[in-house]
């Protein structure tokens, strides 16, 4: 009875993940048939699933229309220094704050904390005028400045640093070493897989931020992927098959980036807070 119980309870769950993949697929199927349909096609109501006949010149026209190289290697750039100094500045914040003694490391962690409370926009004017003053606008540099640290990355690394064993310093420390010298030949390597799920979010994050590309960088050729496919969209009308045909174009660089690193990827997500 208990045996028939674990199997019936195995199946419904089973059958609760399925439909959540799906759920979670279908925008993707219905952005790839939307791409290859007509704008009448696109509008109709009800919806017509299928195209007609799919239209592979969506994508040579968009393609044409906007200068995705610029955007994919604008893109690239923001994720890869964004990754580079967000991971490297946490995990010092970090390493202080689980680590070390000092006065006021509680009421710094709090201050770090109030910062994931308040909503980002709240930043948008003190950054813009940042940039502005550093001469940086329209300029690769101002897409990274927002990541350069990051609060979350700070607190989600904690949770790794703090479980690793004091011993390690007390022993390092007997043998001569500095503090940078415990932190980057010790605890750094030690807390990879904190490192990988930090790099894995900020990737994320960056990847789809739209409202600070769109502010800082009003040049098309230093736009990001997603402030480039936002201008496809028009004030009165929108060609969705374009529109649709840009996007599946925009996330072929994150898909092979996900197959390639698919292991790495999953282990950093189902490690985050703890190892």
């Amino acid at each position: 009875m208990h045996k028939k119980l674990n199997t019936k309870t195995k199946t419904i769950i089973h059958v609760i993940l399925i439909i959540g993949a799906v759920a979670m697929i279908l925008p993707f199927v219905w952005m790839i048939l939307t791409s290859g349909k007509t704008v009448a096609e696109s509008t109709m109501i009800p919806p017509q699933i299928l195209p007609d006949s799919f239209r592979w010149e969506n994508y040579s026209t968009v393609w044409d229309a906007l200068p995705f190289i610029s955007f994919f290697i604008n893109t690239g750039l923001m994720i890869f220094f964004r990754i580079l100094t967000s991971t490297l500045f946490s995990a010092m914040a970090t390493f202080a704050v689980a680590k070390l003694e000092f006065p006021g490391k509680n009421v710094f962690f709090m201050i770090v904390l109030t910062q994931m409370m308040i909503p980002p926009q709240i930043f948008l004017t003190p950054q813009y005028l940042l940039v502005q003053n550093l001469g940086l606008l329209n300029t690769v540099p101002a897409l990274v400045i927002p990541g350069l640290v990051s609060a979350f990355g700070t607190f989600l690394l904690r949770q790794f640093f703090m479980k690793l064993p004091d011993e390690l310093m007390e022993a390092a420390t007997i043998d001569g070493a500095n503090i940078w010298q415990i932190f980057y030949r010790i605890y750094l390597p030690l807390a990879k897989s904190g490192l990988v799920s930090l790099a894995i979010f900020t990737a994320l994050f960056a990847y789809k931020d739209l409202m600070w590309p769109l502010i800082v960088n009003m040049s098309q050729n230093k736009m990001t992927l997603s402030a480039g496919l936002a201008s496809l969209q028009g004030q009165y009308a929108t060609n969705y098959p374009e529109l649709m045909a840009g996007s599946v174009l925009a996330i072929i660089p994150m898909v092979i980036l996900y197959v390639i690193f698919q292991k790495r990827f999953i282990q950093g997500i189902a490690t985050t807070g703890g190892k």
